[in-house]
């Protein structure tokens, strides 16, 4: 009887001493997060950073490649409360909010930094502000995963758009990323993304449009021409919260949120753009012709083709002008 009670007593002593660390984990909020970046990019390791600095205060789930909830539909999850944070890409939010499709027009943004001047300035707040009264999420900032340029598979330099006339240049599916394309001065056309290797390899298009990384990995490189650094769409999704569940949150967690993600994101902006940078010159040792068009001649043709398109009918009156002003 008394080992029985020594043992007794042991073993609530460890209970109790165990109660702190409980009460603890209990305060923690748990924040799902949905992704359709793999495990393996640079986005992912970006936010287990995220996750580590916050987890005093919260347990950050991740869920990457789409597993949780499939391309397209995390914004419905978190409108439905289904998710508490995911990785939005603009487009999306275009879908419900007209207004946005300006978001993803070529030539809006020159690079990564003019990304943050916009969200930082007086119309950007604007369009933050959409998005919180009429979605219900808080824009916490930009995920950067590269910038958008047109690799070739024909022996033509191209200089103005003009220079792109009768180029076939393979676009993803949809009637933004056509007229995307247009805006170019190309012939847009869709075509599988599987299928582009072989499409660029046949002549059955003239070229394609990715970030570098892209151009890598499905080592498009092979059967390109040449890279013209058109830098035409800065590509970015949006690390976004609930709404409801932000406002929830004391100004100190919402600080913490806010810094946490602030670092982990320049961190990701680093790390691509010094990929970026290092592809550059992999590629032209591997024979590729890179260079810089007029990129002027560019984006004043692009614009204005927005501008004279129904495409632009529902963005703010003079919104273009502002944001080229930052």
């Amino acid at each position: 009887m008394t080992r029985r009670a020594a043992m007794l007593g042991a073993v609530a002593l460890t209970m109790l001493s165990s109660l702190p660390a409980m009460a603890q984990d209990a305060e923690k909020q748990t924040l799902r997060f949905s992704a359709v970046f793999s495990n393996q990019d640079i986005r992912a390791s970006m936010t287990e950073q995220f996750g580590d600095a916050i987890s005093e205060r919260f347990t950050l789930e991740p869920f990457y490649g789409g597993t949780l909830f499939r391309q397209g539909t995390e914004l419905v999850a978190i409108q439905r409360g289904n998710l508490e944070m995911g990785n939005v890409a603009p487009q999306d939010i275009a879908n419900q909010i007209p207004a946005w499709s300006m978001i993803s027009s070529a030539y809006l943004f020159r690079d990564i930094d003019h990304v943050h001047a916009f969200f930082a300035s007086e119309i950007g707040q604007e369009f933050s502000q959409m998005a919180e009264e009429q979605l219900g999420i808080h824009i916490i900032g930009p995920t950067y995963f590269g910038t958008r340029h047109a690799g070739l598979a024909i022996d033509r330099e191209i200089q103005t758009p003009e220079d792109m006339s009768g180029v076939t240049l393979r676009m993803p599916g949809g009637e933004a990323w056509q007229f995307l394309g247009s805006a170019l001065g190309a012939n847009p056309t869709p075509m599988d993304y599987a299928e582009v290797y072989t499409g660029l390899q046949t002549g059955a298009i003239d070229g394609q449009d990715n970030p570098l990384p892209n151009i890598q990995n499905m080592r498009f490189y092979e059967v390109l021409d040449q890279i013209v650094l058109t830098s035409h769409l800065v590509a970015f999704d949006l690390y976004v919260i609930s709404s409801e569940l932000w406002n929830s949150l004391s100004p100190e967690d919402q600080q913490l949120i806010q810094d946490s993600a602030d670092a982990a994101l320049a961190w990701s902006e680093e790390q691509h753009q010094a990929q970026e940078a290092q592809l550059i010159a992999e590629f032209e040792e591997a024979g590729l012709n890179i260079y810089e068009p007029d990129i002027d001649a560019f984006r004043a043709y692009a614009q204005q083709l927005y501008l004279d398109n129904a495409i632009s009918e529902s963005w703010p009156e003079g919104a273009i002008d502002a944001v080229n002003a930052l």
